[in-house]
């Protein structure tokens, strides 16, 4: 399960125009990333994939199609675990992992399988986590990093009402001896704060220049991820100019992201 149903309220105001598992990142939607993330391990399509969606739903619900089973959260997000309580008929006593679309994942090794640690040996009883080491240590010496694999019995348990794992099922398995942690062999980035969103484009980038195919760049760029449609005619240092947006000649954007002609957000 792909969690997307958030607001990303620390993104505003980038997620005023996106929910933010759409955000791009590296020109691909950090929504996608996942998917293909959780494809690797053979878990596509409606029967083994489920991402929720609530704030711009109808976004998520457009994007996704048939690709995985849909559950639209009424009202306000459920959270993490009112959401996973919401699919206890849809889970129907398997184990699942649970990943947050916001989460930014690359292996050091690009042969690495991002997954494959968090996902060989498990027994299906035990709450695994994967972890970058810390700080801030939130789990014994290392800091969540996106992923859990839940076991059916606590699944069972959570409720469908507006709730996080952390509280109903994280920290009491750490108490109870069934938390293991992972450790994560790459780069993490949440991608919850502005300077982190550029952060993780500039390292999907490999800290050059990533230009969409059909983006219009006559300007200067350094260090740029400008995206499909765009137009840079000034100069991007350090930036990210969304889809369709525009850089105009004289305008220097620098460790910021542009959508549309002027909407621009500092990441410093």
């Amino acid at each position: 399960m792909i969690l997307a149903a958030g607001e990303g309220r620390r993104l505003r105001p980038l997620t005023e125009h996106l929910p933010k598992a759409l955000c791009p990142v590296g020109n691909v939607a950090l929504l996608d990333r996942a998917m293909t993330r959780v494809a690797a391990l053979g878990l596509t399509g409606p029967g083994d994939l489920a991402v929720n969606a609530c704030y711009l739903g109808e976004q998520v619900v457009a994007h996704v199609g048939d690709r995985a089973h849909l559950s639209v959260e009424p009202g306000d997000p459920f959270g993490t675990a009112g959401g996973v309580a919401l699919l206890k008929d849809w889970i129907g006593g398997r184990g699942v992992l649970v990943g947050n679309a916001d989460a930014y994942l690359a292996p050091h090794e690009p042969a690495d399988e991002d997954l494959k640690d968090l996902i060989d040996g498990w027994d299906g009883t035990t709450v695994r986590m994967l972890g970058v080491p810390g700080p801030p240590k939130e789990f014994g010496t290392h800091r969540f990093a996106g992923f859990s694999l839940l076991p059916w019995d606590l699944v069972e348990r959570l409720e469908p009402v507006p709730s996080d794992l952390v509280r109903t099922t994280w920290r009491p398995a750490e108490r109870e001896g069934r938390l293991e942690v992972v450790e994560y062999r790459g780069t993490y980035l949440d991608t919850g704060t502005p300077r982190d969103y550029l952060k993780a484009n500039l390292h999907a980038a490999h800290h050059r220049n990533l230009i969409a195919q059909d983006a219009s760049v006559t300007g200067a760029v350094e260090e740029a991820v400008v995206g499909p449609g765009a137009v840079v005619a000034g100069r991007v240092v350090r930036g990210v100019v969304w889809p369709g947006a525009e850089v105009r000649a004289g305008e220097t954007l620098r460790d910021a992201i542009r959508v549309g002609r002027e909407l621009t957000v500092a990441a410093d």
